[in-house]
């Protein structure tokens, strides 16, 4: 999208990284494509709705999983475009916390940056987790392995320190990653939805798949179920400012980041609304489907509709890209550690921000990022319905994150707001403030009880999980943080040019 009225671009992403307060210090060798390719991954549609395919069914069923991913996506749109335009301005590794430092001040940043690092950990205990119930249900299928928590929360584990190897690698090796797995997700979503409509003797009609509604939630307002019920493309339409966040590293960072954003977005649009429908369509039993041995019911309809090989063959394209989209999304975590550290924003910053010499990657926070979601699953190992209140957590904590710096860009403290190369022009506060009405609607939405009667085991414990990572973050920010949160100030360009007379 070209630019309206925007400030001409700077002479190089250093210079406007150095403009922007800050000395490169990582590696920056991803590529556009790279760059699309971390968002897009972290969105993953062989995630997302793979791994909440079992909460849409019973939370309103096919009519409220196909309309609700269709709308939910459109109003995604307008909060990637807003947030896209704010990012070309700011492309730091800091991403959403830096933004709201810069157009609200101090107090802003701090906030958005805990809410952010609350939904980049969500996302990863969530993806992982997902691709650890798949996996137990391909042993099932394999081996007769029947998945029990405890058996889930090792293979859990174990793909964390999976992408824990691979993002202590160079900077060129998750970009390459990133790539293959753009392709390896359009290719296995056509491969699926192409097998599931030509191999199945027999369909569910359109009718069934496009009004037929399902409500086990225990609660007995429809509107109330299909509201809940859009967690599902909620969570999966999340993590896309994963772009933003690997700006430090990419070339032509201010027009690469905001694209990779809002393409990361419209191409999972397209990509999930194929997907949930080759997949509904290809429902046989629906009981049957709900209460599978495998323990996913996405397994469950593979088995039915092309038999065990078939269908261990697709768990695995699945399976695969599950493990690339936990690993975009541990790369992106890590580099929010390491620019809010950097900053002093995260208690023990000095030892979190470190950067290895040889790789140039955040070690540290890789770390700090895998562990703290390890943290976050332990409910799973007594709860069965932990995973459902693990990708609210993701959320509640990412999707108002998201809103803030475009609340500031609009609000009159975003009078400072000088636009980048890739903005939107006159239609920018338009598109800007529906974002932040939805962005409200949701949060609301996530932290809703999602199962009737509320007990122990059916708590959704987002909203205490926010209260919780806010309540610390106050306390951090009145113990300490007020002395040593710092983000640089943003330098004017006759600023920087008048220095370097000077040297």
């Amino acid at each position: 999208m070209p630019p309206a009225h925007a400030a001409p671009p700077p002479q190089s992403d250093e210079e406007h990284l150095r403009r922007l307060g800050y000395q490169p210090k990582l590696a920056r060798r991803m590529s556009a494509f790279g760059v699309f390719g971390s968002a897009f991954n972290v969105i993953c549609v062989l995630a997302g709705c793979m791994t909440m395919f079992s909460y849409g069914l019973n939370t309103g069923g096919p009519a409220v999983m196909l309309w609700g991913w269709i709308g939910v996506g459109f109003m995604v749109m307008f909060v990637g475009l807003a947030l896209a335009e704010v990012t070309s301005a700011y492309p730091t590794s800091g991403a959403l916390f830096f933004m709201a430092h810069q157009l609200g001040g101090p107090r802003w940043g701090f906030a958005v940056g805990w809410l952010n690092l609350l939904g980049l950990i969500g996302g990863i205990c969530g993806i992982d987790y997902g691709a650890a119930n798949f996996t137990g249900a391909f042993l099932n299928m394999q081996f007769g392995y029947q998945p029990t928590p405890l058996g889930l929360f090792a293979i859990f584990t174990m793909i964390l320190l999976l992408h824990a190897a691979l993002n202590l690698g160079s900077v060129r090796l998750v970009s390459v990653l990133n790539s293959v797995s753009v392709w390896w997700q359009i290719v296995g979503v056509a491969l699926i939805v192409g097998l599931l409509v030509v191999v199945p003797a027999r369909h569910q009609d359109a009718s069934w798949v496009m009004a037929h509604f399902v409500n086990n939630t225990g609660w007995s307002n429809p509107i109330y179920v299909s509201a809940v019920g859009l967690l599902l493309a909620q969570y999966t339409f999340s993590g896309y400012d994963a772009a933003a966040h690997m700006s430090e590293e990419t070339t032509r960072a201010s027009v690469a980041a905001p694209r990779g954003i809002v393409r990361s977005i419209w191409v999972s649009w397209i990509a999930g609304a194929v997907l949930l429908a080759g997949l509904l369509f290809a429902i046989g039993d629906y009981d049957t489907v709900l209460n599978t041995t495998t323990g996913t019911p996405v397994a469950q309809i593979f088995l039915d509709a092309l038999g065990p090989t078939g269908a261990k063959v697709l768990l695995i394209v699945v399976i695969v890209a599950q493990l690339f989209c936990g690993n975009a999304e541990t790369a992106a975590s890590a580099r929010m550690v390491f620019a809010f550290s950097r900053d002093g924003g995260i208690p023990g910053s000095g030892l979190w921000c470190r950067v290895s010499e040889r790789t140039g990657t955040p070690v540290a926070g890789v770390w700090l990022s895998v562990a703290a979601a390890l943290v976050l699953a332990l409910p799973a190992l007594w709860s069965a319905t932990a995973y459902g209140a693990v990708t609210a957590v993701n959320v509640v904590g990412m999707t108002p994150a998201y809103a803030v710096p475009i609340y500031l860009r609009l609000s009159r403290r975003g009078r400072r707001f000088e636009p980048g190369p890739w903005n939107l022009g006159r239609r920018g506060p338009l598109i800007g403030w529906i974002a932040v009405g939805w962005v409200a609607v949701v949060s609301v939405l996530v932290c809703l009880p999602q199962s009737a009667p509320v007990t122990v085991d059916t708590f959704n414990y987002a909203p205490v999980a926010l209260v919780a990572v806010l309540l610390l973050a106050g306390g951090w920010w009145w113990l300490r943080a007020r002395h040593e949160y710092a983000p640089p100030v943003q330098q004017s360009a006759e600023l920087i040019e008048l220095a370097g007379e000077v040297v």
